[in-house]
């Protein structure tokens, strides 16, 4: 069944923890870091040294790609390119990917090993520093765990404002965020496939000690999160599309509802103690609100085209709690930036919240006060109207497990 061990965290702990991880537009849960392991004295004889030799060396590469890509990481920046032409955390992924190939042939041609190797890495939000387990699906899950994340930086990369030296305020293309839409989807498939087809793999006994970090409700909430931002840029090119209408934008601030509520529902019950895991709860809950604030102003601006007074008293209270929604959402937004690791706000407002923290509080008062001009009355607000149900459109990857490298077929 495997052993694990598990190391709580200690004053000179191995965990990078920067104090400070700068702007950013998509919060990535910390890197978890896989540590050195000598295959030879764990599989014995048992495999072909080329075979060893070949896994040794990927899984040594990754390790040091890793270390070097969580501090990168954690500070936001633009992603560093490499010699030949792309980035650190390309390059890591497709080390994992190549990895992931070997690492498979342990489960499918190498059963008998499939316990005797300890796999151990450093964790990020559980209290334990580090979790090693003799399991090789443990692998396989904390592998396709940092898949997702290196998606989640890739897309930050491309999100976080830049300056383009022109004299024009920083801007984010249209390019990037279609880019980044196809990069949140691919995050999401991989948590897809850990929780459809990995999770499984490992027994009740052993899927207790996983680290709060793969634990199944994180797993969910970071792919809910990652279909959520999705959707905000969605949403954010309705917005600048003369072409889309008020159904369409509500529609999809509705469907960003369910995503962030889904993933707050999620991450709620976990015992996330650790700064990391808490920052990660208040950017989830800051992002519902935001949702919120953006589906109840479009719901309001469709209520408001009825011609009864019904309807107009709806729409009034529709808008009045977006604003208490956009209100609600700045407060969480200050609480998830003075959260350790901090971070700082954008001081440029872009896409869907540009345009919302604009709209809002204007609609929302020029409605109130039309209303009472109209019916007379000292107080137009109600209870808000309940938002429409819309089913979920956007789905994850169709990601899979790969065969195994046909050199475990050869040998």
């Amino acid at each position: 069944m495997g052993c694990l061990v598990s190391t709580p965290s200690d004053a000179s702990g191995h965990r990078r923890r920067p104090g400070s991880i700068g702007e950013l537009v998509v919060y990535i849960p910390g890197f978890r870091i896989p540590k050195r392991i000598d295959f030879n004295q764990s599989t014995g004889e048992s495999l072909p040294k080329n075979l060893i030799d070949r896994i040794s060396a990927l899984h040594t590469r990754i390790v040091v790609m890793a270390a070097q890509e969580s501090p990168v990481a954690s500070k936001s920046r633009r992603r560093t390119a490499t010699r030949h032409g792309g980035s650190s955390s390309d390059d890591l992924l497709q080390a994992l990917e190549g990895y992931l190939l070997v690492l498979l042939g342990l489960v499918e041609d190498g059963r008998q090993l499939r316990d005797k190797v300890n796999f151990v890495w450093l964790n990020q939000e559980d209290d334990a520093e580090e979790t090693g387990m003799a399991n090789v699906w443990y692998e396989v899950l904390s592998v396709l765990h940092l898949m997702a994340l290196l998606c989640l930086s890739q897309a930050n990369s491309l999100l976080v404002p830049k300056s383009h030296g022109d004299g024009y305020q920083p801007r984010i293309s249209e390019e990037s965020r279609r880019n980044s839409i196809d990069i949140f989807l691919k995050a999401s498939g991989y948590l897809d496939c850990a929780i459809r087809q990995v999770l499984p793999q490992i027994g009740n006994d052993m899927r207790r000690e996983l680290p709060v970090d793969l634990a199944e409700g994180n797993l969910r909430a970071i792919s809910l999160q990652a279909l959520g931002q999705a959707v905000d840029l969605q949403l954010g090119m309705a917005i600048d599309s003369p072409k889309a209408t008020l159904a369409v934008k509500r529609r999809l601030a509705c469907e960003m509802v369910k995503y962030w509520q889904q993933a707050q529902d999620n991450i709620a019950v976990l015992p996330l103690q650790d700064s990391w895991g808490k920052k990660h709860q208040l950017f989830i809950k800051w992002k519902f609100l935001e949702s919120k604030a953006a589906a109840y102003y479009f719901h309001g601006l469709i209520l408001d085209e009825g011609n009864t007074e019904k309807s107009h008293r709806a729409a009034a209270a529709a808008l009045h709690a977006s604003e208490e929604f956009l209100r609600e959402s700045k407060k969480a937004s200050d609480a998830f930036n003075s959260t350790s690791p901090t971070s700082s706000r954008s001081p440029l407002l872009w896409g869907s919240m540009k345009y919302l923290s604009e709209k809002i509080p204007k609609d929302a008062s020029s409605k109130v006060r039309i209303n009472r001009d109209l019916y007379s009355q000292e107080s137009v607000i109600d209870t808000a109207p309940v938002l429409p149900d819309f089913p979920l459109a956007l789905k994850p990857d169709d990601y899979q497990l790969p065969q195994a490298d046909l050199s475990w077929k050869r040998e």
